[in-house]
């Protein structure tokens, strides 16, 4: 068994692990201090891409804590580096929010918004702002060849009180079930979203933990990387899920906050 106090870098999801809906989870600002204080990196990593880095600092800045945009990695980030490489300023229809818009934008991409113009890469994001005209144009595209490729792939985005929403996979579900085809994934479990920010900040892989509440993205990401998972029961999976499961993580702790004696 992994011992956590010689890792150096915590990958953290956000949704379900360090706070659910607008409020944060018990113990998770003294969980993020205890990284600090014991020389210890801690970098956000969500797949949920309707908010990019910017909207992320000012979200955990309003719950109390002191981040910069250096401190989050989105699967919108990973998507937009990916594509950068395979084809600088290509053409894409994008189901995505306003936020993840801006950052394509920012990227250098040029986002096309109708049926019948040329287009690179059809790009579904967590879309809350999603309407039949869009999904009805991205089926188009894609039943006619275009590449397809998702931001990530979880069904729900967690919230207070056992709530839920629909997430990115959800959509891509019903795209599956009207075009036949599935997206190529970006980000969580995808191994390359941990190479990329590896890459990104100069770190060892070795050396990375990857901490997060669903097992399919979160705990697959730390098997798929080879690098320590450690699953938390204060999001998405409960404890008759993992019984049930067949991805198994390093550790599991009921929150983050159970994290802190193991880390110092």
């Amino acid at each position: 068994m992994n011992n956590l106090k010689e890792k150096d870098t915590f990958l953290l999801d956000m949704d379900g692990t360090i706070f659910l809906g607008n409020e944060l989870i018990d113990g998770a600002s003294d969980f993020l201090d205890t990284l600090k204080q014991n020389g210890k990196r801690y970098i956000f990593l969500t797949n949920n891409s309707s908010k990019n880095r910017m909207a992320y600092v000012d979200k955990l800045r309003n719950l109390g804590l002191d981040v910069t945009a250096e401190d989050i990695f989105t699967s919108g980030e990973a998507t937009t580096r990916y594509l950068k490489n395979r084809h600088e300023g290509a053409r894409i229809y994008l189901l995505g929010t306003p936020s993840l818009e801006e950052e394509f934008i920012r990227e250098g991409f040029q986002l096309v918004n109708g049926r019948g113009e040329k287009v690179d890469f059809v790009v579904l994001g967590f879309d809350t702002t999603l309407t039949y005209e869009k999904v009805w144009i991205a089926c188009e595209y894609i039943a006619a060849g275009v590449e397809y490729i998702a931001t990530h792939p979880d069904f729900v985005c967690p919230l207070p009180g056992g709530a839920f929403m629909p997430d990115a996979g959800a959509m891509a579900a019903m795209i599956e079930a009207s075009t036949g085809k599935k997206p190529f994934v970006i980000g969580k479990p995808n191994k390359a979203v941990v190479e990329s920010i590896a890459l990104k900040y100069a770190l060892n892989q070795n050396e990375m933990v990857m901490v997060g509440d669903r097992l399919y993205t979160d705990v697959q990401t730390g098997i798929n990387a080879g690098i320590t998972s450690i699953l938390v029961y204060s999001g998405e999976t409960k404890p008759e899920d993992y019984e049930k499961s067949t991805i198994c993580a390093d550790f599991v702790f009921p929150s983050v906050k159970y994290i802190i004696d193991q880390v110092k």
